[in-house]
């Protein structure tokens, strides 16, 4: 999860490259190979690598959102309720289960499909080359000293939203299809299971799993490494000189990339604390189109409209700077925030806000001695995210910084088709660092300040 998307492309290049750590672990005593084999492994033009790359960085992202919509299914009861009438354990998952799951989880499935139709620094990394996807097509148009391409590239935008919708409609429209089919095995009581079914998934989870964990493995080897000839398995000898040169840069970038992702999140946070605040003290619930408006720069692809509204940026006379490029990561940053903290937000006991009421606290300090102290956890948490989110901005930061705004991500994209692969492996690592600090300290923080009302509460009871 902390893991950045440019990140953990790089890594599975260096994991699946022809010359490649997968190739160099069976090489030669499994392959023969001396030299590296001719072999299509990135950049293919059916974008397996692509593909590859966008499920082992999905995966933990749709795992950890199942995980906390589980908690609001009886699933125990479900299974043992389904398995009492004869259906499998994984029968009852796929009949009962599932189709529940699926109505809780909807939106992060839309925001993975729009992203991954349109996302631009894992294909850059890991996809066709010639001819691009559509979105790398339309960066460099956009991008281009050539005025003439921009018509293209702004049909291209319009056609890449319209791709978008039409993907989800199909979508919706599978995912009916499938079911009707469970309620056709429901009625006529279809008990039929398949045993390695169960340990075939899980198997499948396990190996995409690894491969990313070995893919950032291999970033890091990368950027320890002097001399590493195929098909040696490890770098003859290690150095620490691509985190030492002055001029790998990487240093003015993690600055920079620190300073946009704290400011984009914090900045974020009090927008949705403000938010929430609003809805508690008016006591209504959220409207429908301002929880459209929240997740629509999620849902809309990224390379729609960034064009447009770098040039209203401009217009405005805030395009190209540091501050821009905080602005647009705003977009992006605060609709995760706003998803991270609106159920604990709203979970909170209010006994606790009309006790502080009884004796006396107005609701500002309502707000700042009573809820912001008990949600402490939650907030630490949703600003980790956003931290990560940001990090891992790669269009924004190139559109609203008019290449002139430098952070890890654009930097290790920009490397990444480069030879020196040790330097690339240094901001790879760097890229996934940060978020791991973020959310180390979001985890630690809360451990820290409650320890001893975490004993306190234990002796109580």
């Amino acid at each position: 999860l902390a893991a950045p998307h440019s990140a953990m492309a790089v890594g599975l290049a260096f994991l699946i490259a022809p010359s490649g750590w997968i190739a160099r672990l069976i090489s030669p005593w499994a392959t023969s190979w001396r030299l590296p084999p001719d072999i299509g492994t990135v950049h293919d033009p059916l974008g397996l690598a692509l593909i590859l790359g966008l499920v082992a960085k999905e995966l933990p992202f749709l795992l950890l959102i199942i995980v906390a919509a589980l908690g609001q299914i009886p699933v125990r009861h479900q299974i043992a309720t389904g398995q009492s009438m004869g259906y499998g354990r994984g029968q009852v998952w796929l009949l009962i289960l599932l189709p529940a799951l699926y109505r809780l989880i909807r939106l992060p499935v839309y925001v993975v499909l729009a992203f991954s139709l349109s996302v631009v620094d894992m294909a850059i990394i890991l996809g066709p080359s010639n001819p691009p996807t559509l979105a790398v097509a339309m960066t460099r148009w956009f991008t281009s000293a050539d005025l003439a391409l921009f018509a293209p590239a702004s049909a291209a935008a319009l056609l890449m939203a319209a791709l978008v919708v039409v993907a989800a409609a199909l979508w919706a429209t599978c995912l009916a299809g499938l079911g009707w089919v469970g309620k056709c095995l429901i009625r006529h009581g279809v008990r039929r299971s398949i045993p390695w079914a169960g340990q075939l998934v899980q198997a499948a989870g396990f190996l995409v799993l690894t491969l990313g964990g070995l893919g950032l493995l291999s970033s890091l080897i990368w950027s320890l490494s002097f001399r590493w000839r195929f098909p040696d398995a490890l770098p003859e000898s290690w150095t620490l000189s691509g985190w030492m040169q002055a001029g790998a840069g990487w240093h003015a970038a993690m600055a920079t990339t620190a300073i946009v992702g704290a400011c984009a999140s914090i900045f974020s946070l009090v927008l949705a604390v403000l938010w929430l605040e609003g809805e508690t003290r008016g006591h209504f619930d959220r409207a429908a189109w301002a929880e459209g408006l929240i997740y629509l720069p999620l849902l809309i692809p990224q390379v729609a409209f960034l064009f447009g509204l770098h040039i209203f940026f401009l217009e405005l006379g805030i395009g190209g700077d540091l501050w821009a490029v905080i602005w647009v990561h705003v977009i992006f940053v605060f609709p995760y925030v706003m998803l991270a903290l609106s159920d604990p937000w709203r979970a909170l006991d209010p006994r606790l806000m009309r006790t502080a009421a009884a004796l006396g606290a107005p609701p500002l300090r309502q707000l700042l001695m009573v809820r912001l102290p008990c949600l402490i956890g939650p907030l630490l948490t949703a600003v980790a995210i956003g931290f990560a989110v940001s990090v891992a901005q790669y269009l924004p930061t190139l559109f609203l910084g008019a290449g002139r705004v430098n952070t890890l991500t654009t930097e290790a994209v920009s490397l990444s088709s480069g030879a020196n692969r040790r330097i690339a492996g240094v901001f790879a690592v760097l890229q996934s660092l940060l978020p791991l600090i973020a959310y180390g300290l979001a985890v630690l923080v809360p451990t820290i300040l409650f320890r001893n009302r975490r004993g306190l509460r234990g002796g109580a009871v």
